[in-house]
């Protein structure tokens, strides 16, 4: 089940979060890393808590490694699109071939009115959420399709994407904006055997859910509002009873989209949800 030996995977990101656990579970399955990141931080996005730093990413690189994995790391922004392609290009050229692309690298939405939200945040959110993802997938098709075995791609959306949330609409359009490039893009490189799906997570316990921006979008009812305010708030919203869910399970339906044993699924929504879209 799920077997990716002698497979190469590429996944943005990687520094933590979701990003690591998607590293370590793909090479868990056999596969070998090309795990990049920005890793470094920029206050001046105004996020509300830190990216990704070097040490760790490194400690990403260390736990694959663990696994007795090949790793090729390197310090990347998805915005930028050149940066993306040397990456890639000198991480094939050491591993010498590309199968699974995971397009996860973002950030996280803010609570602010469709209306107010200034040109610059807008612009931000778009360039990273949803342009960073075709700049990424744009890099790796070439190698999938140079290699002649087919692909599988899997594009990180959100439920945001599936459901209406109020105060997060930049964040939402670019999550919707991926879904529509999820499908175009499983259509034309269908005749290529590679396979394209979008993953639709809940809430994730990761830095980019727990902290205290996306408290207030939960909580918009208490100013200050707790960790312990936003996982009432956010259990409130699956059927199933818990308040976030694990990287690890995102990570699994990531190898298994990833694997064989998903050979006939292209152009699908997957939600990971805990039944927050029955709601």
């Amino acid at each position: 089940m799920n077997n990716l030996t002698g497979k190469v995977a590429f996944i943005t990101g990687a520094a933590r979060g979701q990003g690591r656990s998607h590293a370590i579970e793909l090479a868990r399955a056999g596969a070998d890393i090309i795990a990049v990141d920005i890793a470094h931080d920029e206050p001046e996005l105004g996020l509300g808590y830190p990216l990704g730093s070097q040490e760790e990413l490194a400690e990403t690189a260390k736990q694959v490694e663990n696994l007795d994995r090949r790793v090729v790391t390197a310090h990347v922004d998805v915005r930028d699109g050149q940066a993306i392609g040397a990456a890639l290009r000198s991480a094939v050229a050491e591993l010498g071939r590309l199968d699974i692309v995971v397009a996860n690298a973002g950030i996280a939405a803010s609570s602010i009115p469709a209306h107010e939200i200034t040109e610059a945040q807008w612009e931000q959110m778009l360039a990273i959420n949803l342009t960073g993802v075709w700049k990424t997938c744009r890099a790796a098709v070439p190698y999938l399709i140079e290699g002649g075995r087919g692909g599988s791609m899997i594009l990180t959306s959100s439920a945001a994407a599936l459901r209406v949330y109020q105060g997060i609409a930049a964040y939402s359009a670019a999550k919707h904006g991926v879904v529509g490039l999820m499908k175009t893009m499983a259509a034309e490189l269908g005749q290529h055997s590679i396979r394209v799906n979008s993953v639709h997570p809940t809430q994730v316990d990761t830095p980019m859910i727990m902290n205290n921006e996306t408290y207030k979008i939960f909580r918009p009812d208490l100013e200050h509002p707790t960790k312990e305010d936003f996982e009432e708030a956010s259990a409130s919203l699956h059927i199933l009873p818990v308040a976030v869910a694990d990287p690890l399970d995102i990570s699994k339906a990531v190898v298994f989209l990833a694997s064989d044993d998903a050979r006939l699924i292209t152009g699908i929504t997957l939600p990971i949800d805990a039944g927050l879209l029955l709601k």
